[in-house]
């Protein structure tokens, strides 16, 4: 591409590449001359082979002369990750769900040379009876979202800046740096009312006003790409599919706090996120939209990435400074904002990956818009990973303010194998478990702080009434002691100590008083600790205890767990429907199962490893945990 030098010649090109994007808008079946074929490049798909699906239906498209009237892209994550690879068929926008290489050629055949659907590749919904779906706007999973900071993924190819372009990409940075002033770029950000969608839902437009107004000189724009989360993969998502709107966003900030230079802090785990950042920002610098003179104006702004090793502490600001300049990445004293004193002690403006995702779309359409979604005290949408025990595990983007219960039953469409909802689990290790009381909590800042939990980046894990809570506490609290710094002593001692309690009680050795040592040990680490790390890894114990207090107590008075998950607690017994098969007494361990062929057998507990081993294998379902 050509260096872009104007905003009008920018405008232009929006103009002369648009087309290409609306034969994936408009959705009609009246003219299929022309053909676009998406598929998922997402690194779920990627690794079930979606390259090779795009590589088997090139193939295809040239064996049967189609090359001039289909095209073949790769582009980001759908957000159906449990259905994937996902295909999309242009404009007849049909959804293909769990494709293969080896479907490429009837897909070819039969839907774009005879215009037949492909029935077998397609969603079958639940909410219409199990009926067989053509289009994603029919599918519950889709519905209830709104596409903001996601607006692109699966949308564009993110290895090509021209459909970037086409899709107004560029369009609010060049809006920016030659029709509005710094101060005009900021007030619209703080007018949109956007919150740091990195956990903290500090207001960005503060944020940047707050780094504005330091005195000229050296400032930088970070982004935090760590994402640490256990199965969190929002921004690794938008890196992946979207990856100019993070870069855009950057040097709009850059313009409106009067930084030259800024760096994306992403972990070296995410190694597709990395690649196609290169791409892209290589892309951008030689189409003029990054580097010096941008738009031929006097706006200089470049862009570098920096590796994390997978500390998950290095997601707090401080400690991710810390590490950029080389050192430890552990927490800085708040003696002072990184917006006046940050990276290099100099101003420094630092936002997640998603924050600066929603910058673009502000800008061009305006902050009015954006507060049309969400609610009073948190504007506009928010990504969510969903996970766990849910029909519909994927990437979800909802306006601020959908219940918790929407997205449970409608958007993940519900439990799994007839199974009771039991709890989520929202912010990660350091959020909350939501009970079956609060389903009907709005998703906001101050709804979920209310109830004990928190926004966090995103990670939302749905539990059932198989999981034992105290188990999953203890899961989160093993995962915060592991990632601890040290530095501070509360985070250092005070979780280890959790941690063992936990451990005691799980194990059938704790009693009363030691939830009432849980309680006292982990407002104490709440209110003591240096970073969010320590300050927030209390919060599964505090939650789960104010909810799930029943279950503590079966586990400290009656020595069992409800749940049967905690195997201490545990003995395997056999019951009057053994067969005397031996099946079990033949994958025993521990040589513990004693019986003759077609008599009932009997375990010894005493020499039990409770592995579980026999029940799996019985077919007659006749060892049971009590």
């Amino acid at each position: 591409m050509n260096k872009i030098v104007s905003f009008d010649q920018l405008k232009d090109l929006v103009t002369e590449l648009k087309p290409t994007l609306d034969l994936r808008e408009n959705h009609t079946k009246e003219n299929l001359t022309k053909r676009e074929i998406l598929v998922c490049g997402g690194t779920g798909c990627t690794s079930a082979d979606s390259l090779d699906i795009i590589e088997n239906l090139k193939y295809e498209i040239k064996c049967a002369g189609l090359e001039n009237e289909v095209k073949v892209h790769l582009t980001g994550c759908f957000g159906f990750c449990a259905k994937g690879p996902i295909v999309k068929v242009f404009p007849d926008n049909v959804f293909y769900i769990e494709v293969t290489p080896s479907d490429a050629k009837e897909l070819v055949t039969e839907h774009i040379v005879n215009n037949k659907v492909v029935e077998r590749l397609l969603f079958e919904e639940p909410s219409l009876d199990h009926k067989k779906v053509e289009k994603h706007d029919d599918m519950s999973f889709y519905k209830k979202q709104s596409r903001v900071a996601l607006r692109n993924c699966g949308h564009i190819n993110p290895e090509n800046i021209e459909e970037y372009i086409g899709a107004s990409g560029y369009v609010a940075l060049a809006k920016c740096i030659c029709h509005l002033k710094p101060e005009d770029v900021i007030a619209e950000v703080k007018t949109s009312g956007l919150r740091g969608r990195g956990g903290a839902g500090f207001p960005t437009g503060v944020k940047w006003e707050s780094s504005s107004q330091t005195p000229p000189g050296q400032k930088y724009v970070v982004c935090n790409a760590d994402e640490g989360d256990p199965g969190a993969f929002m921004d690794r998502s938008i890196l992946e599919g979207d990856p100019h709107s993070v870069l855009e966003a950057m040097a709009i900030c850059g313009y409106s706090i009067g930084a030259d230079t800024g760096y994306i802090y992403i972990r070296a785990e995410y190694p597709l996120a990395i690649e196609r950042l290169k791409i892209a920002i290589n892309q951008a610098e030689e189409a003029g939209l990054l580097g010096k003179n941008i738009l031929g104006t006097d706006f200089n702004f470049k862009i570098e990435l920096k590796y994390g090793a997978g500390a998950f502490v290095c997601g707090e600001g401080t400690a991710l400074i810390n590490s950029i300049e080389g050192k430890r990445g552990e927490p800085r004293m708040k003696t002072f904002s990184s917006s006046k004193r940050g990276l290099w002690d100099v101003p420094t403006c630092l936002n997640n990956v998603e924050t600066f995702a929603n910058i673009p779309a502000i800008i061009n359409k305006g902050a009015s818009w954006f507060t049309e979604y969400g609610t009073e005290d948190s504007s506009g949408t928010k990504v969510f990973a969903l996970g766990g025990k849910i029909n519909n595990v994927g990437l979800v983007e909802v306006p601020m303010g959908t219940t918790l219960r929407e997205i449970v039953y409608e958007i993940g469409g519900g439990i799994p194998n007839g199974r009771e909802f039991k709890a989520v689990q929202t912010g990660g290790p350091s959020g909350g478990c939501i009970a079956s009381k609060n389903l009907d909590t709005p998703i906001d800042f101050k709804s979920l702080s209310s109830i004990g939990s928190m926004m966090g980046s995103g990670g939302m894990l749905v539990l059932d009434d198989s999981d034992c809570m105290v188990d999953i506490c203890k899961f989160f609290l093993e995962f915060t002691v592991e990632e601890s710094c040290g530095k501070c002593t509360p985070c250092r001692i005070g979780n280890k100590r959790l941690l063992e309690i936990l451990t005691k009680i799980t194990e059938g050795k704790g009693s009363k008083e030691d939830l009432d040592d849980l309680k006292d040990l982990a407002k104490t680490i709440k209110t003591t600790s240096l970073c969010g790390l320590g300050k927030c890894a209390p919060n599964p114990v505090l939650s789960t205890l104010d909810c799930f207090y029943d279950e503590y107590l079966a586990h400290v008075v009656d020595k069992k767990c409800p749940s049967g998950k905690c195997q201490a607690l545990l003995d395997f017994v056999i019951t009057d429907d053994c067969k005397g098969c031996t099946k079990c007494s033949k994958v025993c361990p521990a040589g513990c199962i004693i019986g003759k062929v077609k008599e009932k057998h009997s375990i010894d507990i005493t020499k039990c490893l409770k592995c579980g081993a026999c029940m799996d294998s019985c077919k007659f379902k006749a060892i049971i945990k009590q």
